[in-house]
């Protein structure tokens, strides 16, 4: 008998299937007002570690974490123009408060370009004071016109990185540091993500930069998602809040400085990227549960056996979680394990308590089979790590198969109806980028000929990715 299926299935209606699984999941809901989100306790704890995982590697990049205000007064987005006018559209504005019309209207936290330097400009004096390196985890608003949980929100959580450098050099070193071996590094690793890494072009530049670094994954329906970008700032917003050291040689200099953000998004990604019409399949390495051990019935020795279980794998640096529900039937809890996309079930019925042995279900890998007891403490860190490998290899796979080479404009959005498309960025042009976007397809970045990052926008072989995106 066929398995009645609990989601849309992807090939019918992906958005539908994508906001299905969300809600079935336990994710997040929608919050009361228009675009906001409220994410539940299992998508925040992958959040969680999320956080984790990215804080001891921007923490490894030599930044310390601290807090700036929500509130920024409105005359702070005015002094770097291109800043203000990117945002502009977005911003969330404070005219009232404590019953009373504000002297100054003040802004919710769209990002902290403006009101870091209004700090930075304080804090640096001399080059004994660079690099200054700081990374804040908070929430900012952006009023959103089309909303979807995690992928575009009114309000989202994410981590921001602000620096500022004695020279252009290095800052632009730190920039491609964080692009490469804090966020290509996690996406890759931790995410099991086969992302694009590149350059933006002048057309997609976060307003305000010199130059912006991106990572881009290809979801499940061959559309683009921004999953974190890294800025150069070079010193528009120094000159614009005279943030300034005196050199070594007795100089007063702008600084030269960098901003980097990942969000929320990354929840999103997961779904639309590894997600399957069963429900999530969760990478190994970023699971808060790696293996659920799950009690089929609830008679004392099964009990017992799926307790002990539990502890020995927890012994052995298994993330787990014992389910011993015994009230609640075993295929309810057996379908809401595999939504969750827990990378491993592990099933005990009295029979298998007699037998010594228990069903071994990999989320990841698709496969069931029995598993003697003993031998689960021991084979589950290689299961888990075969199961992160593979899930890295499917993405890259899906990425490779549905990316075409194409010479033309119009060979780019018939192959961005399906995938991705690489054009000869020379072939293309800002003519040409503009043309694709009124077609609603975009250059995600620019790639070097070898499949590097391109130091500039015009150098000789850059290729264009162009894609429909999210």
């Amino acid at each position: 008998m066929a398995k009645t299926p609990v989601l849309t299935p992807r090939a019918d209606d992906f958005p539908r299937w994508y906001q299905d699984l969300v809600n079935k999941a336990e994710l997040a809901e929608n919050g009361p007002v228009r675009g906001t989100m409220v994410i539940r306790p299992y998508g925040y704890g992958l959040w969680e570690r999320m956080q984790q995982e990215l804080d001891s590697r921007i923490k490894a990049a030599g930044a310390s974490n601290a807090y700036f205000p929500l509130l920024i007064p409105q005359s702070y987005l005015t002094k770097e123009a291109e800043h203000v006018e990117g945002f502009a559209p977005e911003l969330a504005v404070v005219t009232h408060g404590g019953g009373k019309e504000l002297e100054e209207p003040v802004v919710v936290r769209p990002t902290s370009e403006t009101i870091v330097n209004d700090y930075f400009a304080k804090w640096v004096q001399s080059y004994r004071d660079l690099p200054l390196l700081i990374n804040q985890w908070a929430n900012v608003v952006r009023w959103e016109l089309r909303p979807r949980v995690f992928l575009r929100t009114t309000e989202f959580l994410w981590q921001e990185g602000h620096t500022a450098h004695a020279t252009h050099e290095d800052a632009r070193r730190y920039a491609a540091h964080i692009h490469r071996d804090v966020y290509a590094d996690f996406m890759t690793h931790v995410l099991a993500m086969d992302v694009l890494p590149g350059r933006k072009t002048a057309r997609e530049r976060f307003a305000g930069a010199i130059n912006t670094l991106t990572l881009e994954g290809m979801m499940g329906d061959g559309k683009a998602l921004q999953l974190g970008t890294s800025h150069e700032l070079g010193q528009n917003f120094a000159k614009a809040f005279h943030t300034r050291y005196l050199s070594r040689d007795g100089r007063q200099e702008y600084v030269w400085q960098t901003s980097w953000g990942s969000t929320t998004r990354m929840i999103g990604s997961l779904v639309m990227m590894h997600g399957d019409d069963d429900g999530l399949r969760i990478p190994p390495r970023l699971a808060p549960i790696q293996a659920v051990v799950v009690a089929v019935k609830g008679d004392d020795a099964v009990l017992a056996e799926v307790r002990e279980i539990g502890r020995r794998l927890t012994a052995a640096g298994v993330r787990v979680h014992v389910d011993d529900r015994a009230d609640l039937p075993f295929g309810r809890r057996a379908v809401d394990w595999e939504l969750k996309g827990v990378p491993v079930r592990i099933e005990v019925g009295p029979r298998d308590v007699a037998s010594g042995t228990a069903v071994l279900v990999r989320r990841i890998a698709g496969s069931k089979e029995p598993t003697a007891i003993e031998a689960l403490p021991g084979l589950l860190p290689q299961v888990l790590a075969d199961d992160q490998a593979l899930l890295l290899a499917q993405s890259r796979e899906r990425r490779e198969r549905r990316t075409v080479e194409v010479s033309t404009l119009a060979e780019a959005v018939a192959a961005a109806s399906t995938g991705w498309a690489r054009i000869p960025w020379a072939a293309l042009g800002p003519e040409g980028e503009a043309e694709l976007a009124e077609q609603g397809v975009s250059v995600r970045c620019l790639v070097a000929a070898d499949g590097s990052v391109p130091e500039r926008d015009d150098q000789p072989g850059n290729v264009a990715v162009v894609a429909r995106a999210y």
